[in-house]
């Protein structure tokens, strides 16, 4: 039944009602690059008139928003419903209507095959960005699966146009921002990260120091981070929000469990899980056991570091990739 509405110009009290203004906000800017992101880029917005030749994104994309999830659940033969198990952020599809449009034959061509050489997945990923009126970049990394095979049907393309449906997958579901946030520590100084401090990390010579860490991750959803750990550390633990914690443990013989000069990275984020020093050296049989190379959930979070200097100035720096569900 139809919900009666009248004209509403203020309340029980007599006050004005103040409507809401809409901010003027300009068009979203995307682009296309090849090559693993080093190809050139290609825009694919910001042509507002059919006179001049272009590649343009037309209304119809797909996939831009939240990614595919998988639910997984097991059933019971005694009992209604089923039983919540995980869950997990499947491969990005993403489609992009794109019309190319030449003043003639020849720059048609040169459109297309510009266009090609962009999404040619032999050649590596292909990076979408995307930009708001805010200046904030995300991007997104895609492999090509099909659409522009090309056709020659009435409305599919002409002598000076054609007409595309760029099918493209994110095997990573999650767009990143413009640049990694990071944070450095040395002997008894700390640096903010993200604004909140590294407390207190106060490293003296052949003696422990235990602090704190409060993280604060800017993404929608977790971030795995990147440590450059720099000897000499006779041991040294990192311990997550989640409790789970990665390290080395002391030596035999009172040995520098990471030298003097070396720099040992310990990549966290899937895909990579390294745990390798300047020289080459693995150091996964060094950890303690069962190490988890946690991530950094969303917002603010606190962390635990416990290390032991060697008889030198070790440094610690955090590098941390903030994801996004959408750009």
């Amino acid at each position: 039944m139809p919900i009666p509405a009248s004209k509403f110009a203020g309340d029980n009290l007599g006050n004005k009602v103040v409507y809401p203004v809409p901010e003027r906000w300009q068009r979203t800017y995307v682009s296309i690059r090849g090559r693993n992101g080093e190809g050139e880029e290609i825009t694919l917005t910001g042509i507002s008139s059919g006179a001049w030749p272009a590649m343009m994104l037309q209304p119809g994309a797909t996939g831009l928003d939240l990614p595919p999830f998988a639910v997984h659940m097991d059933e019971s033969p005694n009992l209604d419903g089923s039983m919540f198990r995980g869950v997990r952020a499947s491969a990005r599809p993403v489609l992009l209507p794109i019309f190319v449009y030449g003043i003639d034959r020849k720059t048609l061509r040169q459109f297309k095959a510009k266009l090609a050489n962009a999404l040619n997945p032999k050649a590596g990923y292909s990076v979408l960005t995307f930009i708001e009126q805010d200046g904030e970049p995300r991007r997104l990394k895609c492999y090509y699966n099909g659409g522009m095979e090309g056709s020659e049907a009435v409305g599919a393309s002409g002598f000076t146009w054609v007409s595309y449906g760029i099918q493209l997958t994110a095997a990573d579901p999650w767009f990143y921002g413009e640049t990694a946030t990071a944070a450095n520590w040395s002997f008894g100084t700390d640096q903010p990260f993200l604004g909140n401090p590294f407390l207190p990390l106060t490293l003296a010579k052949g003696t422990a120091s235990k602090g704190t860490l409060t993280i604060e991750n800017s993404g929608d959803i977790e971030a795995w981070p990147v440590w450059e750990i720099t000897g000499p550390l006779k041991r040294f633990t990192f311990t997550g929000p989640d409790g789970t914690s990665f390290g080395i443990p002391d030596q035999p013989g009172g040995l520098d469990a990471l030298p003097a000069g070396r720099t040992l990275t310990v990549d966290c984020r899937p895909g990579y899980k390294t745990v390798q020093d300047n020289t080459g050296k693995i150091y996964f049989p060094l950890l303690s056991a069962n190490p988890s190379l946690w991530s950094v959930p969303p917002g603010t979070s606190t962390a635990q570091a416990d290390l032991v200097a060697g008889s030198g100035t070790p440094t610690v720096k955090m590098t941390l990739y903030p994801r996004y569900l959408t750009y």
